[in-house]
């Protein structure tokens, strides 16, 4: 086998190939591998993901997969069908189909001469969800999954609804998808029928926010998918990794719970990437972990990947800014979860403050409409300002209590839980609830939150209207989270009934009446803290060489009326312009986001969404539109979508769709 200085093996690539299907669907790969592997076959490790292995990934790919080729794998990055380079057209996200192709690709896998029969399957977010989900199909060849920033349950946990309320985020992912879906394959790749590939999957775009939005209580569409549904069908070893600022960190506890399969899990302090470049920092040395699990599970070699199962970076109290470079904080090792080393803590609402006896009367919660605008991103991607800010301005018109300075360091390690009673004077209504760190400087970091859609506080698949002024004894367990506090800070818990724009609001004015008396704050307290050694550095591949002609540009402003004290907020991601010098492909995606809402009125929310993106080469130069909207009343909501598509200077299709959906105790 060939080697290179540093005794690792020479990478040979394949820039395309065709995996054939079996409905004559073709799938484009792209493939690093060691050079000899047609003589000594590897283990293939495999992502498959929708996101166009041609331009879309390419940064991340460069800097993982000819690492682990490197290390001795083969490592195939395949666009899904109906995107990218690949043939066919897709019609929803986790669909049957998405899994049966993975399967007969895992199976082309195994027949091809430099594979030794041993697949393992690597994936962030989508690829992180499709990796399990394969898993639970429990094909012979799939012998270990890294799962990252993923789910088990895609209603309860995911980009669609929190606590059964509508997360903003499902228009804003719709709205991604659409610009993804919109973008031409490559010509190089695909030959003379690009124009009749791109123009086939134009005329069939789904606009998925209105299927989405369709099923607003956790019913069969999200049970498919969910593995949750059926844990012991994942059989194959797992390696679990996220970060506290990440959406989808809860998921990673559940699973450690539920796993029978031999599990191990990682969580930093990362938003939603992979953790050897992920923010906010530090990175860590993750792909020489992949490699030991790998090596472990696909070799049979001994190695220590399961000698400290779980993982888990302890953050320091640090201060509120929306974009963090790095997070002190320390890295503890535990056997199991949940950890022996943790006591539940009982605070109680009295008054304004947070007690150790119960507390006794009513207290009102009746919040404006634009409470939440500094509460940051449902999954920040750390690459910009859009984790959770000072709370200071939300805090002044949500109902707070508040503990003395503590005396002593405290560690939260775990899922915060409030149990509250209260009653709601309409037959709906949500509640937010903050658990916040009041620091000796006044500056107040949200540590953790949760949200629950009142008509769910029994069910997700059966909700049921409330009785106004009946009293219900009601759970919101909040996101995980590992976090310090030292002496002299306060813990601060805010509770609202609206919070915007993360969440779209109750269709109505609601008060809710909470009974102190009833009310209980639990905190999960490390009361031993398993120091580990820090990580290894990071490693990784060589950069993508391309050629920057506009730098990316990413901004959150929140904008206010004074007279109307109506708020808005706009996030703007501008991923910059770039030419990537391998194949000459040019690319940009810039989009913005914008959500308002009057201060009283909840009719009043609206969101807008476009995103503007460009795929050239020389002369040849496609750019795509796409224009959402949408608003609600009492009885529906109002969802839209435009899409324009330029081949040069000549408009070359245009779409446009309108939905009503009717409000089913959202």
């Amino acid at each position: 086998m060939s080697m290179n200085a540093d005794g690792l093996k020479t990478v040979r690539e394949i820039e395309n190939t065709w995996i054939p299907l079996g409905d004559g669907c073709r799938l484009a790969a792209r493939i690093w591998m060691p050079e000899n592997a047609e003589k000594t076959p590897v283990p293939a490790i495999l992502e498959y993901l929708p996101y166009r292995k041609r331009d879309g990934t390419a940064d991340r790919d460069a800097t993982t997969h000819p690492y682990m080729a490197a290390h001795g794998y083969a490592c195939i990055r395949v666009d899904m069908r109906g995107n990218g380079d690949s043939d066919g057209l897709m019609e929803d996200e986790y669909l049957v189909q998405e899994q049966d192709d993975a399967l007969e690709v895992i199976q082309w896998l195994t027949q091809q001469t430099w594979c030794s029969g041993s697949v393992g399957m690597i994936g962030i977010s989508w690829g992180g969800f499709n990796g399990l989900q394969v898993a639970a199909r429990q094909p012979d060849a799939l012998k270990a999954v890294i799962s990252i920033c993923s789910t088990d349950d895609r209603y309860a946990d995911d980009i669609h609804y929190m606590g059964g309320c509508l997360l903003n985020d499902n228009l804003g992912w719709a709205s991604t998808m659409l610009a993804y879906s919109t973008r031409p394959p490559d010509p190089l790749v695909v030959g003379d029928n690009w124009r009749e590939t791109w123009m086939n999957r134009l005329e069939n775009l789904p606009f998925l926010a209105a299927p989405w939005l369709s099923h607003q209580h956790r019913d069969a569409y999200w049970q498919h998918g969910s593995i949750c549904e059926d844990y012991e069908a994942i059989k194959t070893p797992v390696f679990l990794v996220g970060g506290w600022a990440d959406g989808y960190t809860n998921t990673i506890f559940r699973m450690l719970k539920q796993f029978n399969c031999p599990v191990k899990a990682l969580v930093g302090p990362w938003a939603h990437k992979y953790p050897h470049f992920a923010k906010p920092g530090p990175a860590v040395g993750f792909l020489q972990e992949c490699i030991k699990f790998w090596d472990h599970w696909l070799k049979g070699k001994k190695t220590d990947t399961m000698d400290t199962p779980i993982q888990l970076y302890v953050q320091d109290s640090h201060p509120p800014l929306a974009m963090k470079d790095k997070i002190s904080g320390n890295w503890i090792g535990q056997e199991s979860w949940p950890s022996s080393d943790t006591r539940t803590q009982f605070l109680y609402p009295s008054g304004n403050r947070l007690e150790n006896i119960p507390g006794s009367g009513l207290c009102e919660i009746h919040t404006p409409q634009t409470l939440g605008s500094r509460g940051g991103r449902w999954f920040p991607m750390g690459t910009g300002p859009d984790l959770p800010v000072d709370q200071q301005t939300d805090d002044q018109e949500a109902r707070v209590f508040e503990s003395l300075p503590l005396e002593s360091d405290l560690t939260i390690c775990g899922a915060p839980v409030l149990k509250i009673s209260l009653a709601s004077d309409q037959p709906f209504g949500l509640i937010a609830v903050r658990l916040n760190d009041v620091r000796p400087d006044n500056s107040i970091a949200r540590m953790s939150y949760g949200v629950l859609n009142l008509t769910h506080y029994q069910s997700h698949e059966h909700p049921e209207p409330l009785v106004p002024g009946q009293s219900y004894s009601v759970t919101i367990q909040m996101n995980e989270i590992g976090w310090t506090l030292k002496p002299g800070h306060r813990i601060r818990l805010s509770l609202s009934n609206t919070y915007w724009p993360l969440i779209w609001p109750s269709p109505g004015f609601v008060t809710l009446t909470m009974d102190l008396s009833g009310t209980c704050l639990e905190l999960p307290v490390l009361a031993a803290k398993k120091i580990s050694p820090p990580m290894l550095p990071p490693e990784s591949g060589a950069p993508l060489e391309q050629t920057v002609i506009r730098p990316s540009k990413l901004d959150w402003t929140v904008e206010e009326d004074i007279k109307t004290h109506a708020l808005t907020t706009r996030n703007l991601e501008d991923y910059g312009e770039r030419i990537i010098s391998s194949h000459g492909l040019r690319t940009s995606l810039t989009g913005t986001e914008t959500w308002s809402a009057g201060r009283e009125d909840p009719f009043s929310p609206r969101g807008n969404i476009e995103i503007e993106t460009l795929t050239a080469r020389g002369e040849w130069q496609i750019n795509t539109r796409v224009n959402t909207r949408m608003r609600a009343d009492e009885n529906n909501f109002y969802v839209s979508a435009e899409v324009t598509a330029l081949e040069g200077e000549e408009q070359v299709f245009h779409k446009c769709w309108d939905y009503t959906i009717k409000r089913n105790l959202v």
